[in-house]
């Protein structure tokens, strides 16, 4: 119980966003928690309907939140992004989240995306809407992330597939790393 008292702390601040219309979370839900995130988007030259071609394969990315401490912002590691199979979808490779401080997990897919110019920046992966399609408690029976229904992937910086390094045969199985920050919001149903 802890643990939860002190996620909730770490996301008193957190606050809507702007975001395109399809990327909007469903009524009901509300925003509980704002982190930034910095990784890699991985990428696998791989055969394509034209020759080869750029695959993505993964996410690979530290998440933090900020909060008060006494009278100065603190930066805290809260969760590790990455791939994982999702053990309520028969072990279904998806998007994993999972806390750093008590381990529990979520997975989600993406339902809605968008690459509009007014929101998303030049050079970077599309904004998203992902919807939690599993959930693991963490050590002891946690379980901070039980509560998410849905995340927003905002403000996306880089990431985007190289345009060299993957065309031709001998490249297959070549991989790509692309730097990339962006925010994860987690959103939960409303009490």
């Amino acid at each position: 119980m802890k643990t939860h008292l002190l996620f909730l702390v770490l996301s008193a601040t957190a606050a809507a966003q702007n975001v395109p219309t399809n990327l909007q979370v469903p009524a009901g839900h509300v925003l509980f928690m704002k982190t930034q995130a910095a990784g890699t988007q991985n990428y696998v030259c791989l055969p394509a309907a034209n020759g080869v071609a750029w695959t993505f394969h993964s996410p690979v990315a530290t998440l933090f939140a900020d909060y008060r401490w006494l009278h100065a912002e603190i930066r805290q590691q809260t969760m590790t992004h990455f791939l994982s199979p999702n053990p309520m979808e028969g072990g279904m490779g998806r998007p994993t989240w999972q806390s750093s401080l008590d381990t529990s997990a979520v997975w989600a897919r993406a339902i809605a995306n968008s690459s509009d110019p007014a929101y998303v920046a030049a050079n970077s992966i599309p904004w998203l809407l992902l919807q939690v399609t599993g959930v693991r408690q963490g050590m002891n029976g946690s379980s901070i992330l039980a509560p998410v229904t849905y995340i927003q992937r905002i403000q996306t910086q880089g990431g985007v597939a190289p345009s060299n390094g993957c065309t031709a045969a001998e490249h297959i199985g070549a991989t790509a790393m692309a730097p990339y920050t962006t925010d994860y919001l987690f959103y939960r149903a409303a009490r």
